[in-house]
């Protein structure tokens, strides 16, 4: 819980990209730097992971975001919000920075911003129609 990782779509809704890392410094700092990132970008949905346990349940870590996701919602009015299983996206994220052959610091700069595009990309392709 030391960085905020940052991702967006693009206008169609098929990809997410990767955005960047924004460093934790408080609730109502992080807050405020989401939000100005939410304005800048236009945003109309926001998607948070949650850290499910192994078992589908929330755990400490998911009850311990609790309190930053709520003082987001509350600051954040005039978008929709959706909740998005987070479970193995670091690793994922981990795996597609490996194949890229990123160093092991680069890798550490831009793991959390790597996990967001993840998990969004989970949320956007949970959505998409069966074809």
């Amino acid at each position: 819980m030391k960085t905020i990782g940052l991702a967006l779509t693009d206008e169609l809704g098929m990809a997410a990209h990767g955005l960047h890392v924004i460093a934790r410094r408080g609730t109502a700092a992080d807050v405020a730097a989401v939000a100005a990132e939410v304005a800048k970008h236009g945003v109309s949905d926001v998607v948070v992971g949650i850290p499910f346990e192994l078992s589908g349940r929330e755990g400490p870590r998911a009850r311990r975001g609790r309190g930053f996701w709520d003082a987001l919602r509350a600051h954040l009015t005039g978008v929709e919000w959706h909740e998005q299983d987070e479970r193995f996206s670091t690793r994922m994220a981990e795996r597609v920075l490996l194949e890229a052959d990123l160093s092991r610091q680069k890798r550490k700069r831009v793991i959390d911003q790597q996990a967001a595009a993840v998990i969004l990309q989970g949320w956007l392709d949970a959505r998409r129609p069966l074809t």
